[in-house]
């Protein structure tokens, strides 16, 4: 199928109605015959919170002041990124029925999939926002408009790699597992579980520490730090927890990710294009 149509065309507006109708068709399926429903979706950050700050702040005793809620400001939107990316791998291959039997915008199985990991980590966000109003670190600051850019960078990647691996797993099946052990070492390269100074202690404030953030996921998860958790110094002292406290810092590391997402996109799109004429008969 063609991605290319006009706004507001016929073809876009029934793609639209289509991805969100799929979307929340995985949301029943998903909490169908639950009892708590989609307070599942808010279980998963709670544990972590309670898990990491216990083990981090009490039995290690990092100086990062409420460590759970440091790592989910990260953790969150990175959650996004390989939720949506897996979805979307094996988007094609789990709808491989109505694939062969019916006509339709195929790229909208993969753009539900990642509407589906975006529908399930906004609703865990709730839980983050609680926990800083329940410490007393209410996240309202005018970097919050970070997450704007940040979160534009981060769906544009996620888009760009779901639709290239959702094509390429078609033709190779091996694609998933290679995925899988791909984005849990790329989780490491990401400034998640460790605060990006340390990066920045490595490898200094050179061209090496810039080409870190051509890891597009790098200036998102640390603009999301910057934005909702908002601590710049370790308490008490003038040593840096987040790279800078200057706006300037991460829009420049945004900007890098926004030229590597938009190739993942570009890269996306014609791998998705080359490739979807043949599903019906790959699958």
């Amino acid at each position: 199928m063609n991605l290319r149509s006009r706004t507001g065309s016929p073809q876009t507006r029934l793609r639209s109605q289509l991805i969100v109708q799929l979307v929340r068709k995985d949301l029943k399926v998903k909490y169908q015959g639950s009892t708590l429903g989609f307070l599942w979706s808010l279980a998963n950050p709670l544990l972590l919170m309670v898990v990491y700050t216990f083990v981090f702040a009490i039995v290690f005793r990092s100086r990062v002041p409420f460590f759970g809620l440091f790592l989910l400001t990260g953790m969150l939107i990175w959650n996004f990124f390989t939720m949506g990316v897996s979805g979307a791998a094996t988007s094609i291959l789990a709808n491989a029925g109505l694939v062969k039997k019916v006509p339709f915008a195929h790229e909208s199985l993969p753009l539900a999939s990642i509407g589906f990991a975006g529908a399930q980590v906004l609703l865990q966000y709730i839980v983050l926002i609680v926990g800083f109003i329940a410490v007393g670190m209410t996240p309202l600051r005018p970097e919050l408009l970070l997450l704007v850019p940040a979160t534009l960078v981060a769906v544009i990647a996620t888009v760009g790699l779901g639709l290239f691996v959702a094509a390429s797993t078609v033709r190779l099946r091996d694609t998933q597992h290679i995925l899988e052990v791909g984005l849990f070492a790329w989780m490491w390269l990401t400034p998640i579980i460790y605060p990006a100074t340390l990066v920045h202690t490595v490898l200094g404030s050179g061209l090496a520490s810039w080409l870190y953030y051509l890891n597009p996921m790098a200036g998102v998860v640390t603009a999301f730090q910057r934005g909702l958790y908002g601590v710049v110094y370790y308490p008490g002292t003038t040593e840096l927890l987040l790279p800078s406290d200057s706006w300037g810092f991460y829009l420049q590391t945004l900007g890098l990710g926004l030229v590597v997402a938009s190739a993942f996109l570009v890269l996306g799109v014609w791998q998705f294009r080359r490739l979807s004429a043949d599903f019906a008969e790959a699958l």
